[in-house]
């Protein structure tokens, strides 16, 4: 593969970036420094803004995004023509696959599945560091399948990529030792439960109806195969197309039912990670977007507030969701404020998530049925 001299020094610059950050130990950097960023990317590519995927032009436009620590959007629509152009594929922020890379400790010898092949990246990365041979790599979209492939041929790597659902996980090539998968998941499927060898570690996001998405790592235990897992910071992907939502955000917004005086620190504060792990368990189906300066939450039943300049107006029907969420911010305080570090999460047998605090049998749940946080 010949690729322009340039296109090597914004891959260095890039990697060095990264290695600077503590997110490339040996042998990752020099994996990374193989296959520059740019040959994994289609000629239309986009990049995400706050309400839509804007088209990049332009020859400088495109190496500054492809060179930054930056998500890099390849396909919008689901490759249809005429959408809203919302984001469906994408080259992952670069920071964010070494972390992913970093979490899976992929050792020599391993057999490693891939969820979401999209360009192809992320799948040489495994290749180089355990083998085509090891490397099983899932999508969904035929026509992304096909490019992933003809760009992992043109870098000289050959692993098995399969046109499937992902949610299938590819079960001829079980069971594997690692599991990452590069979209985002709301359950964890049986199927790659089942695929994922005892003992064997599954990386994801998470795709979260509060607040944001989070980073997970998952530890299938070698005698009991109980899966339990930790957090490890956001994550922000495209989910899983079996995993999309499907909740209506619709709110009567006509005039507010009541309004609350907002107090110092709110909404600042909600949207911290742990807390939305947090009141996200125990609001089961509420649902928060935005940013501290405006937020708006709903329950897909036709309640809904938003909190902005000072005031949380009460829209719809139903449910005070202000209210209720300022009670369990409060039990979140009077248990000390944890760190996301202190929460865990076991996988149940149908995929769904446990979410516990400090200990396995501390279990959060919907309120009212868990008792207060104490720090």
């Amino acid at each position: 593969m010949t690729v322009p001299p340039q296109l090597h020094e914004g891959q260095a610059a890039l990697v060095g970036k990264l290695a600077e950050r503590g997110l490339l130990a040996p042998p990752w950097r020099e994996i990374w420094e193989r296959v520059p960023r740019e040959h994994w990317l289609p000629e239309r590519i986009w990049v995400q803004r706050p309400d839509r995927c804007e088209p990049v032009t332009g020859a400088d436009a495109r190496y500054r995004l492809i060179y930054s620590d930056s998500p890099v959007v390849t396909q919008v629509d689901d490759g249809r023509a005429g959408g809203p152009g919302v984001a469906t594929s994408a080259n992952s922020m670069p920071s964010m696959v070494a972390e992913m890379l970093r979490l899976l400790d992929l050792q020599d010898g391993m057999r490693v599945l891939e969820i979401g092949t999209a360009t192809g990246d992320v799948a040489s990365k495994l290749c180089l560091r355990a083998g085509d041979g090891e490397v099983t790599s899932v999508e969904i979209d035929a026509g992304l399948a096909a490019q992933a492939r003809a760009n992992l041929a043109r870098a000289g790597l050959a692993p098995a990529v399969h046109v499937t659902d992902g949610a299938g996980g590819w079960a001829p090539g079980a069971p594997y030792d690692r599991v990452v998968a590069t979209c985002a998941l709301r359950t964890v499927p049986a199927a790659l439960l089942r695929q994922l060898r005892p003992g064997g570690v599954l990386v994801a996001p998470l795709v979260r109806d509060f607040a944001s998405g989070l980073l997970a790592r998952f530890v299938k235990d070698a005698t009991t195969g109980t899966v339990t897992g930790s957090f490890h910071g956001g994550a922000s992907y495209m989910p899983l197309r079996a995993h999309r939502s499907t909740v209506s955000s619709a709110v009567d917004g006509t005039t507010p039912r009541h309004c609350h005086e907002l107090l110092d620190g709110q909404p600042d504060a909600f949207t911290d990670l742990a807390f939305g792990l947090y009141a996200g368990t125990r609001l089961p189906g509420v649902h928060m977007t935005g940013s501290p300066a405006r937020l708006f939450l709903w329950d897909g039943a036709g309640a809904g507030v938003l909190a902005e300049e000072g005031w949380a107006a009460v829209y719809g029907r139903g449910r005070d969701l202000w209210r209720e969420l300022l009670r369990v911010w409060q039990e979140y305080v009077t248990g000390g404020r944890p760190s996301l570090g202190d929460f865990g999460v076991t996988v149940t047998g149908d995929g769904g998530f446990r979410i516990w605090l400090r200990t396995p049998d501390a279990v959060v749940g919907p309120a009212p049925t868990v008792p207060t946080l104490r720090p």
